[in-house]
C-alpha cells in the first residue's frame, strides 16, 4: 500500500484548516491512491477503467468475454455496455452528535472524526460513481431528516451534493440524540427504484436489542434494495477503551450524562459489552442479508472502496 499512503500524504500540500474546501480534490486523490495500490487487493487485474468490465460468473453466456483481457490477467471478465452501468446508489449519513467524535479543532487526513471520515468516504464513492456514469443520491439525518436528494448523475447534481457534504463538516453545533430507524423508514418510502444503499453510522444512538432499527432496514430490503452498513468507530478508544488510567470524565454527547472514573476500573467490562454489541449487529445483519462492514476511522478508505467494488459487481 505504499502508493496509497504516498497519495494520501498529498494533504500536506494543502493548507491546514481548509481540508474540506478541497473535498472533490481529496476524494479524487483517495480513489487514485486506492487504484494505485489495487494490485495488492483482492481485485488484482482491475484497471482504472474497471467500469467497462464485470467479473464473469459461471453459467453466464461466454459471448461477451473479453479474451484480450483474459490473456493479460488470466481472469475472466465480460464487457459491460453503457446501459449496464446505470447503477442507482443512495448514501445515508448519520449526522448526530456522537459522529463528531473524536473532537478536533481542525480536520485533516491524519485527524478525522467519524463525520469527517463519512463525508470523505461518500465523496470518494461519488467520484467512482461519476466515472461510471451512475446515479447517486444522498440522505442526511440527525434529530430530523434534514436533507434528501434523489439519485441523479448530472455534474450539477454532483456539485450540489459535494457542497452539502462540505457544509456538514463546518457544523460547530451538531444535533443531539437521534432515532435512526424513524428516518430509515422515511428514506425507504422515498427511494422508489431499486438501489444500492450505503449507511454511514456509528450505531451508538440505537439501544442494544432494539429491533426497530432492523425493522427499518428490512423495510429497505423489502423494497429490493441492497443495503450496506458502514459501522464507523474510533477503535482505539471506542472499542479497546485505550485511555490513560487517570481520573477522567466520560460524557455522553447525545444525552449530556457523564460519569467520573479511572478507565482501568471498567475497561474489561466495557470491552466485553462492546464486543457483544458488535457481535449482535453482525449476526442480525447476516440474518437479514444486510452487508455489515466495521470501519476504523484511523485507517485508510480501502475497506470502503473494496466493499463498493464487491457490491457493485454482484448488484444486478
Amino acid at each position: 500500500m505504499d502508493a496509497y499512503l504516498r497519495a494520501m500524504k498529498i494533504q500536506n500540500e494543502l493548507q491546514k484548516g481548509t481540508l474540506f474546501q478541497n473535498l472533490e480534490l481529496l476524494a479524487k486523490q483517495v480513489v487514485e491512491g486506492f487504484i494505485s495500490g489495487i494490485h495488492k487487493s483482492p481485485f488484482h487485474g482491475f484497471s482504472a477503467e474497471f467500469a467497462e468490465h464485470k467479473t464473469y460468473n459461471t453459467g453466464e453466456s461466454t459471448k461477451h468475454i473479453d479474451w484480450k483481457l483474459f490473456g493479460k490477467t488470466d481472469k475472466l471478465y465480460t464487457k459491460r455496455y453503457e446501459e449496464e452501468t446505470n447503477l442507482r446508489c443512495h448514501m445515508i449519513l448519520d449526522n448526530s452528535a456522537s459522529m463528531y467524535y473524536p473532537e478536533y479543532k481542525e480536520l485533516d487526513l491524519d485527524h478525522l472524526n467519524k463525520i469527517g471520515f463519512g463525508v470523505l468516504a461518500i465523496a470518494a464513492l461519488m467520484n467512482v460513481l461519476k466515472k461510471q456514469r451512475d446515479a447517486v443520491g444522498l440522505s442526511i439525518y440527525s434529530d430530523t431528516y434534514s436533507y434528501y436528494a434523489p439519485e441523479k448523475g448530472s455534474e450539477r447534481h454532483h456539485q450540489m451534493l459535494l457542497a452539502k457534504l462540505n457544509e456538514i463538516t463546518r457544523d460547530a453545533a451538531p444535533s443531539k440524540e437521534t432515532k435512526t430507524y424513524t428516518f430509515l423508514h422515511q428514506i425507504a418510502e422515498k427511494i422508489k427504484r431499486r438501489s444500492l444503499i450505503f449507511l454511514f453510522t456509528d450505531m451508538f444512538q440505537n439501544a442494544r436489542g432494539d429491533d426497530q432499527l432492523f425493522d427499518a432496514l428490512r423495510h429497505l430490503k423489502y423494497n429490493k434494495h441492497e443495503v450496506v452498513i458502514f459501522h464507523l468507530l474510533d477503535k482505539e478508544t471506542e472499542v479497546n477503551f485505550d485511555f490513560e488510567n487517570t481520573p477522567k470524565r466520560f460524557l455522553d454527547v447525545e444525552t449530556g450524562k457523564h460519569i467520573d472514573l479511572y478507565a482501568d476500573t471498567i475497561k474489561e467490562a466495557y470491552e466485553k459489552e462492546v464486543s457483544g454489541f458488535i457481535s449482535d449487529l453482525k449476526l442480525t445483519c447476516a440474518k437479514y442479508q444486510i452487508t455489515y462492514v466495521d470501519v476504523d476511522i484511523r485507517e485508510n478508505f480501502s475497506k470502503v472502496l473494496n466493499t463498493f467494488m464487491i457490491e457493485r459487481s454482484t448488484f444486478g
